[in-house]
Parts: C-alpha cells; sequence; structure tokens
C-alpha cells in the first residue's frame, strides 16, 4: 500500500497578484485562503544529493513502462548554485523562484507543551513555483509506521528491496516509467537511495526514499504531465538533491 508522497501541484494562483505574508502563510496561493485537507490528505496517503557531486551507481528494476524521456538518471541538472534548505536530518536543493509554502501548521508540528504527545508533521520542506502548478516536497516518517518491524532502519535497504520497496512510495494504478537505486560513498561506507518516477491522474512524479536512525525521508517534485517536458530536468534534479546528514 502507497502510504506517503502525493505531490499533486498547488491550485493555480488566482490573479491579481497575491498578497503573501512569508512570516505566516496561511496559504501559499492567496492571503487567508483555508488550506485544502482533501489535497493535503492525498498528500499523506500516497506519501525524494546533487548527482553532480558525487558518482552514483545506478541499478534498475524490471517491469518500468518505457519512459518519457530517453534517460532519467541522465537527465540532471547541476544544482550548486541552487538555494540549499537544510532541514531536520536531510538537505535539499531548491529550484530558482520556488517559494517556501509550508504552512504555519508544520512549523509549529512536533513540538510537545506539558508533556503532550508531539503532532507530526506533514510536511518536512514544502516549496511551490510561483504559480503553484510545480511542487517540492520532503515528508520524514518513522520507519516502523511504513514496514512492520522492531528493527530501526539505517539504509533505506532495510525496507525492503528497490521492487519491494516501491510499494511504499508509487501509489496503485501509477505508470512507473523508472526506478533506480543510487549508492553514494560516506565516511563509513555508502548510502543507498530509492528513485522513481512516475505517472498519475496525468500528473508527473519524480521521488527519492533514503533512511537513517529509524526515520525515512521521502522526497518529490510533482508537476502536471504537460510541464514536465519543459521542466522535467528542473524537479527530478531537486528531487535527486536530496541528501541524508
Amino acid at each position: 500500500m502507497a502510504t506517503l508522497l502525493s505531490l499533486t501541484p498547488l491550485p493555480p494562483k488566482p490573479p491579481p497578484n497575491p498578497i503573501i505574508n512569508p512570516s505566516n502563510p496561511t496559504s501559499p496561493l492567496q492571503p487567508n485562503a483555508p488550506s485544502n485537507p482533501s489535497r493535503r490528505n492525498l498528500f499523506a496517503s500516497l506519501c525524494a544529493l546533487s548527482l553532480t557531486l558525487y558518482s552514483p551507481v545506478p541499478t534498475s528494476v524490471a517491469g518500468t513502462a518505457s519512459p518519457p524521456s530517453e534517460s532519467i538518471l541522465s537527465g540532471i541538472a547541476n544544482t550548486k548554485s541552487w538555494f540549499q534548505f537544510y532541514g531536520d536530518g536531510f538537505a535539499i536543493r531548491v529550484p530558482p523562484l520556488f517559494e517556501d509554502v509550508t504552512e504555519p501548521e508544520d512549523y509549529s508540528a512536533g513540538l510537545s507543551l506539558y508533556g503532550d504527545k508531539a503532532k507530526p508533521k506533514t510536511y518536512a520542506a514544502r516549496f511551490s513555483s510561483p504559480d503553484g502548478s510545480e511542487v517540492l516536497s520532503v515528508v520524514i516518517r518513522p520507519s516502523n509506521q511504513l514496514k512492520i518491524t522492531f528493527l530501526e532502519a539505517k539504509d533505506i535497504t532495510d525496507m525492503g528491496s528497490l521492487k519491494e520497496a516501491a510499494k511504499l512510495f508509487v501509489p496503485g494504478g501509477s505508470t512507473l516509467y523508472a526506478a533506480r537505486t543510487i549508492k553514494i560513498k560516506e565516511e563509513e561506507g555508502f548510502r543507498t537511495y530509492y528513485f522513481y518516477e512516475f505517472g498519475r491522474d496525468e500528473e508527473h512524479f519524480a521521488l527519492v526514499a533514503a533512511a537513517n536512525s529509524g526515520k525515512v525521508f521521502i522526497a518529490g517534485a510533482a508537476a502536471p504531465q504537460f510541464k514536465w517536458d519543459d521542466d522535467g530536468v528542473k524537479l527530478r534534479s531537486a528531487a535527486v538533491s536530496l541528501m541524508v546528514l
């Protein structure tokens, strides 16, 4: 059952230009607009290292459909000049002109008052294009919420093989264009990242998942299929820039 990442783009931004309060972005699109529960629930239900900086060793999984481009991982841009966002245990590069649209409840989530159980964040980070049609998001979940195990996941391979883990990250009914294992050399060996690119309901997604200290980090980028032809390299590069710290 796909558990984590629906990166459905935000609704189109209505004219005239909205007023955005960065300190209190109750809506990434217009002031004082309520959040869309259905989209947030969809995100939670489906709930992605710049390759130019490392030397990944990709492998593929059988059974994927023909991708819309000749090569998936070869279509990666140099993201060194992009802003690098540092979150709780991860870093990710943000495409130029993308805005931080993390909602106030996500900033305050994770804090507990007077011994109350902390509310988990919906998003660890969330950015969108100026018109809201393209989205880059990061979510973090305990590994034992995704897979029943008494072991603390130290690498994404603890969640299963690339093919087995696809059940956790790729929603049912999606068209899987590509799946790859990327190994990044670190001081104590190699860390594995799983990459999936897929389409669903006229949307195109690129997702990367990694694990560390019992947590699974999932970063993904999404856009309407018709925009992916022009912006797919940028969005894929953003997702693949996920780095577990």
